[in-house]
């Protein structure tokens, strides 16, 4: 291993990049340790043991066999005395420094892009441009997508608003990119359904208007300082 070691120690002082799935590298590495093994009588350098120690490989399998078994009767141990909670369904062990090991549940995440049918809230302005939607789906760190095309349903029919995959529909929904949503026809609270390559399965996402729901809230406000000046009014005059 010392042998294996020099030559390996050769490639890092000249600053050689080492592939440990490169076969010629490993080869290279093979052929210098056992010719030094040869000249100082060194025995046990095989292919193999080279290409361990290059990737860092260690023989864990008597190990790992033990770590399990004696989690398992730990496990037998809680449950037949009760004396504590019992592993839920996930368990790491890391021995780097000492040997430590914690549970924990592995609990489904409800917004996983995956496996969650649950729609996803777009914020946007009522003259935002449709490229602008779609710059956000690339741009965010949560979603990344490469290529999305959109559709929507708009007076209870389907609406290509943009696809990317067949060129004569992005050719014809080009123009829509310039186009702002609310010119699309799009409306507050609708659904857009966005189909990438990054995603097995088409992402719901419902469209919220910022502007609009700014409106709303200054028009209640308004609508509740005119309660309020009305009951000002019927107050003072009763005490007229």
């Amino acid at each position: 291993m010392y042998t294996i070691g020099f030559c390996f120690c050769f490639f890092l002082v000249t600053g050689l990049p080492i592939d440990g799935d490169d076969t010629d590298h490993i080869q290279w590495i093979f052929e210098r340790a056992s010719e030094r093994a040869e000249s100082y009588g060194i025995q046990g350098v095989t292919y193999r043991l080279t290409q361990g120690v290059i990737k860092r490989i260690i023989p864990a399998v008597a190990s790992t066999n033990a770590v399990i078994a004696a989690a398992c009767v730990n496990e037998v141990f809680k449950c037949a005395t009760q004396c504590y909670t019992p592993m839920n369904n996930y368990m790491v062990f890391n021995d780097v420094n000492g040997v430590y090991s914690y549970t924990f549940a592995a609990e489904r995440n409800s917004r996983c892009l995956v496996c969650s049918q649950q729609p996803r809230t777009l914020n946007f302005t009522t003259d935002a441009q449709l490229r602008q939607l779609i710059d956000h789906l690339q741009q965010d760190p949560t979603l990344q997508m490469k290529n999305p095309s959109l559709t929507t349903m708009i007076g209870g029919k389907n609406k290509t608003l943009y696809m990317t995959n067949i060129p004569s529909i992005e050719q014809a929904t080009r123009p829509n990119l310039s186009k702002t949503l609310q010119d699309l026809g799009l409306e507050d609270g609708c659904e857009v359904v966005c189909a990438d390559i990054t995603n097995p399965s088409a992402m719901r996402f419902i469209l919220h208007f910022t502007n609009i729901i700014i409106t709303r809230k200054r028009k209640l406000e308004a609508g509740e300082e005119i309660i309020e000046s009305r009951k000002r009014v019927l107050l003072l005059s009763e005490t007229l």
